[in-house]
């Protein structure tokens, strides 16, 4: 599968990758966020949400564990697993309820819910390189394929 790189300089263009992935997810789709504390997973999401058309503030839902969006057509999910004690605590939420045809689906540290999590069609991995970030997309599944090709030929 193919992957694509973008090197972030800040946080602004940390939005404009989560903006640039919210104009290529045009179906129903799963983006895992994987990085260290810090690395922009949320700044990333704030992006895609806003790219979706949200005004209001765009808030991690650490506590909440999701922080659901209506949008238009889509209902986006912004899913926070960092204080997931066990994963089967996805279970109580109804968590199969939040991946539906009309669900794109960003989940932030997926490595908390495995097992009860669907397949990823993308996963983004945030690095620090020095001062700045690089952003991975991956290609995890055919979908995510024509978002990455989208990715690498769109001009921003």
């Amino acid at each position: 599968m193919k992957t694509w790189q973008i090197d972030l300089s800040d946080a602004e263009q940390t939005v404009a990758l989560g903006a640039r992935l919210a104009r290529a997810c045009q179906q129903a789709c799963v983006i895992y966020l994987e990085g260290d504390l810090g690395a922009g997973k949320t700044t990333l999401t704030r992006g895609f949400i806003q790219g979706k058309g949200h005004l209001g503030k765009v808030k991690s839902p650490t506590y909440t564990l999701v922080e659901p969006y209506q949008l238009g057509e889509w209902r986006v999910n912004h899913f926070d697993l960092y204080r997931l004690a066990d994963p089967e605590e996805l279970e109580f939420i109804g968590i199969r309820d939040y991946f539906a045809d009309d669900c794109l689906c960003i989940v932030e540290w997926p490595e908390k819910g495995q097992g009860f999590l669907p397949e990823a069609d993308l996963l983004v991995e945030l690095v620090y390189c020095g001062e700045q970030r690089r952003a991975e997309v991956s290609a995890l599944t055919e979908q995510g394929q024509q978002i990455v090709e989208w990715l690498s030929q769109d001009e921003a």
